[in-house]
């Protein structure tokens, strides 16, 4: 073969080539991003919270509006972003589900992290903590002082399902009988009518319960028996929206805000007119 055909024969080859890898190196290219989170929440100008109602984290005042802890930390997200809010009360039991369908775009409800709701959803870093106590009836268990007092089979506690406070009854009182409802004010009232001996929550609610019906209601330990740390949870597969919560938190958690708004919603009654 002479030079000239031998490179004529090189050229095509290398024609040739180009023009079967084009196509997937065409396909290789990263798409521009359209389906973000926040991209999502700023061209829609509306973030939509997920929540369910715990005193004092969400709750109605007298007028039927939503104030309390979480619903100024999502006034304030929403703000920083430069959106509106929208709220989405939802039944606790439903919540991550109601998230994966697309319901709203974050679950800002006091939702403590753990690693089985971590395989379905991706938690931002703490913005604050909890803990589980006890409030319990005067008549019946008036005389408990430990959790081994409550750790009997003949002692009903009322929980509300799907909180992390039926895991900590699970496990610090395994023996107790549990009795699960929907809303936190049918497990309070199950202590009031007598059918069970203490109601086991998230503090500050047993505090408030005590405070609201003083001669039926007490606060058998003098502190809460656990620690869980509060996160917001988003859908999986969106690192640029938890990237942005993270920075978030750490932004108004270092100018105070977050300690001030938790101290006025935990630590005073100055907000109880507006519900009572």
């Amino acid at each position: 073969m002479s030079a000239q055909r031998l490179a004529t024969a090189l050229i095509f080859v290398m024609l040739l080539g180009l023009g079967c890898t084009k196509p997937e190196q065409k396909a290789a290219q990263p798409d521009t991003p359209q389906g973000g989170a926040v991209e999502q929440i700023l061209k829609r100008g509306v973030l939509r919270v997920g929540f369910s109602t715990f005193v004092p984290w969400a709750m109605q005042d007298k007028k039927g509006e939503f104030i309390g802890f979480e619903i100024d930390v999502a006034r304030r997200l929403a703000k920083d972003m430069g959106v509106n809010v929208q709220f989405e009360p939802t039944q606790w039991s439903g919540i991550i589900p109601a998230l994966l369908s697309g319901k709203f775009d974050i679950i800002i409800g006091g939702m403590g992290i753990q690693p089985q709701r971590g395989l379905k959803v991706n938690f931002s870093i703490p913005y604050e903590y909890s803990g589980m106590s006890i409030v319990a009836d005067k008549a019946k268990a008036g005389g408990y002082k430990t959790l081994a007092d409550f750790n009997r089979p003949d002692v009903i506690l009322a929980l509300r399902q799907g909180t992390t406070a039926v895991e900590a009854a699970k496990k610090h009182m395994p023996k107790a009988q549990l009795r699960l409802f929907d809303q936190e004010a049918q497990t309070i009232q199950e202590v009031l009518n007598g059918r069970a001996h203490a109601v086991v929550a998230s503090d500050p609610f047993p505090a408030f319960q005590a405070l609201k019906y003083p001669e039926r209601l007490t606060l058998p330990l003098a502190e809460p028996f656990t620690k869980e740390p509060i996160a917001f949870a988003v859908a999986k597969g969106d690192p640029d929206f938890l990237n942005f919560l993270d920075g978030w938190i750490r932004m108004v958690s270092d100018e105070g805000w977050l300690a001030e708004r938790h101290h006025y919603w935990f630590r005073t009654n100055a907000w109880k007119d507006q519900v009572e």
